[in-house]
């Protein structure tokens, strides 16, 4: 079980800034997938759960991309975050120099705002998703969707730590979309969590 997964955990516990929340927000969505699928084959797997057969398929081929887009969006925060560390030690000795540095940092910032934001709209549309199918799947792998459905939530609330935090560094011009698009993310899905830990609840 531990193959491979020290090293993620050392890498994000070394004194680099990188990997940071902003990976480990896509790999709290991950673990949301690998969960929820495990939920969906179990479901299929016995006829009991008949009506909850159609949306586990449904909800496989969802996990099957997002699995590894959630790992590749783990990789692109590292990085977009490494290129804002970069354009801070561009040099700075003349005008053109200067200009180059800020635009830089301006860019480096704009993506690292991006990525998890992509991290948090992706965990989103995994919530609504798990919301229906908390209903009908299998009740003995219940809390395991339950673990899912916080996993992905934790996944947006660290998420939107990042973009916050990024943002911040911006034009208010720029950064007010962004506020206005992570206001309603967060708002939907703290209902879409209260809303399937309900059904989860109500069937343990």
């Amino acid at each position: 079980m531990n193959d491979g997964y020290e090293d993620v955990l050392e890498a994000i516990a070394s004194d680099s800034p990188t990997p940071g929340g902003g990976s480990v927000a896509a790999l709290s969505l991950a673990h949301s997938y690998a969960l929820a699928t495990m939920v969906a084959r179990l479901t299929l797997k016995n006829d009991k759960w008949a009506e909850g057969h159609s949306i586990s398929e449904k909800l496989l081929v969802q996990c099957e991309t997002g699995m590894p887009r959630a790992q590749e969006l783990a990789v692109l925060d590292a990085e977009s975050f490494d290129a804002v560390i970069r354009a801070f030690r561009m040099p700075r000795g003349s005008d053109e120099e200067v200009s180059a540095r800020e635009q830089a940092i301006a860019k480096g910032y704009l993506e690292a705002a991006n990525v998890p934001l992509n991290t948090a709209q992706v965990s989103l549309e995994f919530m609504r998703s798990m919301f229906p199918f908390a209903s009908v799947c299998n009740a003995n792998a219940i809390t395991d969707l339950g673990a899912a459905c916080y996993m992905a939530h934790t996944a947006i609330v660290i998420a939107i730590l990042n973009i916050r935090i990024n943002i911040g560094f911006m034009l208010e011009e720029d950064s007010a979309p962004y506020e206005q698009i992570i206001s309603l993310i967060e708002n939907e899905a703290d209902d879409l969590v209260s809303l399937t830990m309900n059904v989860i609840n109500n069937r343990m």
